[in-house]
């Protein structure tokens, strides 16, 4: 592999600023410090600009197999890393179901060939697949998902023995959807019995709900602290839910955590009126005070981790009625970019974007020698300008579906270089795709 020195960047890593050279030498990380002079196959001068560990999306669902007319491995996995994810954890939600090991390990194949970006894959759980959920192995695989609410793809458990078995028996860490599916049905029936098919978008917060959300995360945590489960909350939508989490033990300690998603922290219920079904995501973007508490917890350590939850569906499927319309977006493009925005806006430092983006996912999930700028990792590594204006349009657009809720945005910060596994993956706009990125391993 070549090696590459990267010149006076401005180091965000662990809570600290500070100008570094950074050398890189058969994919990892060799030396971290001042004047480093070593000859290198590139060079990259970034004097300037903000060197952050690659960030490490846990939740992204990319289509493949059986969905791949909305999306794919390669396209998402090239979106990704030119918004400066460098690995991604996928979603079994796919045709078919991520039900089996087999069906597992095709996907990986499948990305061993074609993926841009460092990868893994969770396995599914049904309500009746707890043998095969049992023979995954721990340090080859991010997680068990269980959708403990209905979501694109039918895989609701909903069965109480089947959730007992899963929390109680789970040799790793079980990441759960959380709504109740009972309230969404009766939320649903309420308002089509007021207004028949013709349902508008801004009601999607009233039909998967605040009570919908808490009801499932806290049946969730409760089932954890049974068990002492190593339970993970994706995508928490609600200010009442973030108080289900504590922030009194270090993150490696904690054996439940939860996660945030962009959407839920930089739309609101007001913006369906612009947006209509393109925010239209399960669980749904409620109120500003649901957004505001979110980003609360986030930065006081309530909620760890920062990610995507990237879904994309065509925007033939997203003109659809509501009723008809799926939920999910498109996402990790423009993710980095929004934090970032955030930034500008006083809202979020960005010594804490590592932190909830790379640092906190890597303890979270225990991923081997990944998501900090340390002598002996991975170079997972994103450069950033923080003052280059540029606007999101479908010419710029990556994602195989076309269509971004950002198209319009003007952000103010730029990725400028995404290093994955040591390659030089993406620079000013261009794309590397001749080196594939790495399977994940897990220290478990």
């Amino acid at each position: 592999m070549s090696s590459i020195l990267i010149k006076s960047a401005t180091v965000v890593n662990e809570n600290k600023q500070f100008i570094a050279d950074v050398f890189i030498k058969d994919g990892f990380i060799e030396q971290i410090g001042s004047q480093i002079d070593k000859h290198a196959d590139q060079v990259i001068n970034a004097e300037g600009l903000y060197l952050f560990p690659g960030f490490i999306d846990d939740q992204v669902h990319f289509r493949e197999p059986g969905l791949t007319y909305k999306a794919d491995i390669h396209t998402e996995s090239r979106a990704a890393v030119a918004g400066g994810i460098t690995s991604f954890m996928e979603m079994p939600n796919t045709i078919p179901n991520t039900l089996t090991q087999e069906l597992l390990e095709q996907k990986y194949e499948i990305a061993s060939r074609n993926s841009l970006a460092n990868y893994s894959f969770f396995m599914g759980a049904s309500n009746d697949n707890i043998d095969e959920v049992l023979k995954t192995d721990t340090t080859k695989v991010c997680g068990i998902k269980v959708f403990m609410g209905s979501s694109t793809g039918n895989m609701l458990v909903d069965d109480p023995t089947t959730l007992e078995n899963i929390f109680s028996q789970s040799p790793m860490l079980v990441a759960t959807h959380c709504e109740d599916e009972a309230t969404i049905r009766s939320n649903l029936n309420h308002y089509k019995q007021l207004l028949g098919e013709n349902i508008p978008v801004k009601l999607h917060p009233k039909i998967r709900s605040e009570e919908a959300c808490y009801l499932s995360s806290s049946m969730a945590v409760e089932l954890a602290k049974k068990y002492n489960t190593r339970l993970h909350i994706l995508h928490i939508s609600t200010e009442k839910e973030t108080h289900l989490f504590s922030n009194d033990i270090p993150l490696k300690d904690k054996r439940i955590t939860a996660e945030a998603c962009i959407h839920h922290l930089w739309f609101s219920d007001k913006d369906y009126e612009t947006k209509g079904n393109l925010i239209k995501w399960n669980p749904a973007v409620k109120t500003e005070n649901d957004r505001d508490g979110i980003l609360k917890a986030v930065l006081d350590g309530r909620i760890d981790v920062i990610a995507t939850d990237h879904a994309p569906h065509t925007i033939e499927e997203k003109a659809l009625p509501y009723l008809q319309a799926p939920s999910g977006g498109p996402l990790v493009q423009h993710a980095l970019p929004a934090l970032l925005e955030m930034h500008h806006q006083g809202k979020i430092s960005l010594e804490k974007i590592a932190e909830k983006a790379a640092h906190n996912v890597a303890i979270c999930f225990q991923i081997d020698k990944r998501g900090f700028i340390r002598e002996g990792y991975w170079a997972d590594l994103v450069l950033v300008d923080l003052n280059s204006n540029w606007q999101v349009n479908k010419d710029n657009i990556l994602y195989k579906c076309g269509w971004s809720p950002f198209e319009g945005t003007t952000f103010q910060s730029k990725i400028t270089h995404t290093i994955v596994s040591g390659n030089l993956a993406y620079s000013n706009n261009k794309l590397n795709e001749g080196i594939p990125g790495k399977r994940l391993s897990f220290t478990r």
